[in-house]
């Protein structure tokens, strides 16, 4: 993971002591908007009664920590930083924070008009989703990462680790279920396409 870019919003007291604590920080603090790409921006509660600093936050599209001493606050931040807070506490939330989005967006996976989400293991489209179970998972991820129809024998050696000459029925089988689960949710027959070749997005 590459050096965070942090920037530091709130009262003087808040921005001069992270300013003190730069030399120990393990992410890259800033206290004013520079033409770099913004991680996360670190507010302290009382950042929110200046309105330029309101305005930044609302225009920037990257992860917002709140710091707060007495209250948290009711919005939705993506970590929230009790004060006063140890060196440690400060690099952590930072850090974990990034890791998590970094983490979401490596699960997230978009297949045609769906979205595949690895951790919660389900297909969503619009407000629709369905559960899918591990093996349906990798069926996906096969189809995904290959352009050209992919044949049962090559599915059945990558996802279930069987011998090409095993006789079974398993690859149609789960290909059979999973395209019901998406025609009856979606109502879409042309998810899984099947030719001579074998079997495609």
């Amino acid at each position: 993971m590459h050096q965070l870019n942090v920037l530091i919003l709130g009262p003087n007291s808040f921005t001069t002591t992270l300013n003190e604590l730069k030399p120990f920080l393990k992410f890259n603090s800033l206290t004013e908007l520079k033409n770099l790409k913004l991680d996360v921006i670190l507010f302290h509660v009382e950042a929110l009664l200046d309105k330029k600093n309101n305005e930044i936050l609302n225009d920037n599209n990257c992860l917002k920590v709140c710091a707060f001493n007495t209250k948290k606050l009711s919005s939705d931040y993506d970590a929230y930083l009790e004060l006063p807070a140890s060196l440690k506490e400060i690099n952590d939330t930072v850090e974990n924070v990034a890791a998590k989005k970094i983490f979401s967006n490596n699960s997230s996976i978009q297949i045609k008009k769906y979205i595949l989400n690895k951790n919660e293991k389900k297909l969503y489209k619009n407000n629709d989703q369905i559960i899918l179970t591990e093996k349906e998972i990798q069926l996906l991820e096969l189809f995904l990462g290959n352009k050209k129809p992919i044949s049962k024998d090559k599915i059945l050696s990558s996802v279930w680790n069987y011998s090409t000459d095993a006789d079974t029925h398993t690859v149609e089988t789960h290909i059979y279920r999973l395209r019901k689960k998406i025609n009856e949710k979606f109502s879409d027959e042309n998810f899984i396409i099947n030719t001579k070749d074998g079997y495609s997005l």
